[in-house]
């Protein structure tokens, strides 16, 4: 019979596949913004500010920065915990990126509805 010994926080799959729709959600707000671009570039700041005066390309730019933050969060995340063994240092450095990241989070949001 076959023990299973289980350690850490079992993050594993769920981070594994979060960081895998968080890639396709930022590759596709890309191509949006490249296709943008590419087939009717704004020309100015005026123009580049009605672009993103929409409710929806605000939207999909906060859902953007949101998914680069949390697959941010789970790389530097599971380098902490690779390469940090002393308890104390990693959360420290921890809690130090999960504030910085929020902090990121609030200022694109009053960038873009503010």
């Amino acid at each position: 019979m076959v023990t299973r010994v289980v350690t850490g926080a079992h993050y594993g799959l769920r981070d594994w596949l979060g960081q895998r729709v968080t890639a396709v959600i930022m590759a596709v707000y890309a191509m949006l913004i490249g296709g943008i671009v590419l087939f009717d570039a704004p020309g100015g700041y005026g123009e580049w500010k009605a672009l993103f005066s929409g409710r929806v390309m605000q939207l999909a730019t906060l859902l953007f920065i949101a998914c680069l933050l949390y697959h941010a969060w789970v790389g530097i995340r599971d380098v902490l915990m690779d390469y940090i063994k002393p308890t104390s240092v990693r959360l420290t450095l921890q809690i130090g990126v999960i504030l910085s990241l929020v902090v990121y989070m609030g200022w694109s949001i009053q960038i873009l509805l503010g």
